[in-house]
């Protein structure tokens, strides 16, 4: 079964089989609890083609998380707007993702802050087969002073002993319509960034959710999707030359044959 029919069958699962309820911002949503979807990217890059996904929103959004950036104005520099809702009139968002990953615990009684995925990246090459390969986004102290708490909240890497290393993600809430694609694409992109740069082969990405949802005003877009046929997934390549996590650029990344059906709007529920 193809990348973007696991998704398109989950999504299908939502709507039909979940339970109507009400939801933090109030627009109503069809909801279940705990699924889990894996996707092999030996089968292709899984960037959905039922619709377009704004490759460019994806890709600067990692490489911001990756700079450790919580100031919409990298974004919005680069054409990226997705975060602009959530910000204060500085562009600033509090301590979210990216402050997470590089500088947990920059406070905490005056100890040097923890930067997650440089201890990540040193781990997976000295101790390949350690089970501490895990970055987490979840600090309860921090998430009074957070725009938005972090939904993609907590992620591992496994490394296999043929070579190939997979990711786990795991998702408190899953937006399926409008969230769920960009997080499917950014974390293969970042397993595949984080493979090259400690020597090893993209294997998969397992996508593990809690709460997985379907808005209510986004019914007919849902229904728009379903019906279009499934095209071949697109390539995605990463400059050779990057040995460092940290240095990669928009220009690095290189998404070739992606010639999806048109965008389908949706509100954004904030």
């Amino acid at each position: 079964m193809s990348s973007e029919r696991k998704y398109l069958d989950l999504m299908h699962e939502v709507y039909t089989e979940g339970e109507w309820r009400s939801d933090r911002t109030g627009t109503g949503v069809s909801s279940l609890f705990g699924k889990q979807v894996v996707y092999d990217l030996k089968d292709g890059f899984p960037l959905l083609t039922t619709k377009k996904i704004h490759w460019k929103s994806v890709v600067h959004e990692l490489i911001w998380f990756l700079k450790g950036d919580t100031n919409v104005r990298y974004l919005q520099e680069n054409g990226v707007h997705i975060w602009d809702d959530w910000s204060n009139r500085l562009g600033e968002l509090g301590p979210v993702y990216g402050a997470q990953w590089r500088t947990w615990n920059r406070e905490f009684k005056g100890r040097r802050a923890d930067d997650q995925i440089q201890n990540l990246i040193k781990g997976i090459k000295q101790d390949p087969f350690s089970r501490r390969h895990i970055v987490t986004a979840w600090n309860p102290s921090d998430i009074p002073d957070m725009a938005l708490p972090p939904c993609h909240c907590f992620w591992q890497v496994y490394v296999h002993q043929n070579g190939e290393i997979d990711l786990q993600l795991y998702q408190r809430s899953a937006d399926i319509f409008l969230g769920v694609p960009f997080n499917i694409a950014s974390y293969s992109l970042l397993l595949m960034m984080i493979a090259q740069v400690t020597g090893y082969k993209p294997g998969r990405l397992i996508h593990t959710m809690g709460c997985v949802h379907l808005y209510r005003n986004h019914v007919d877009a849902y229904f728009i999707q379903k019906d279009r046929t499934i095209l071949p997934p697109p390539t995605v390549s990463l400059n050779p030359e990057i040995r460092s996590i940290f240095d990669f650029t928009f220009e690095d990344i290189n998404l070739d044959n992606y010639n999806p059906h048109p965008a389908i709007k949706a509100p954004v529920a904030v």
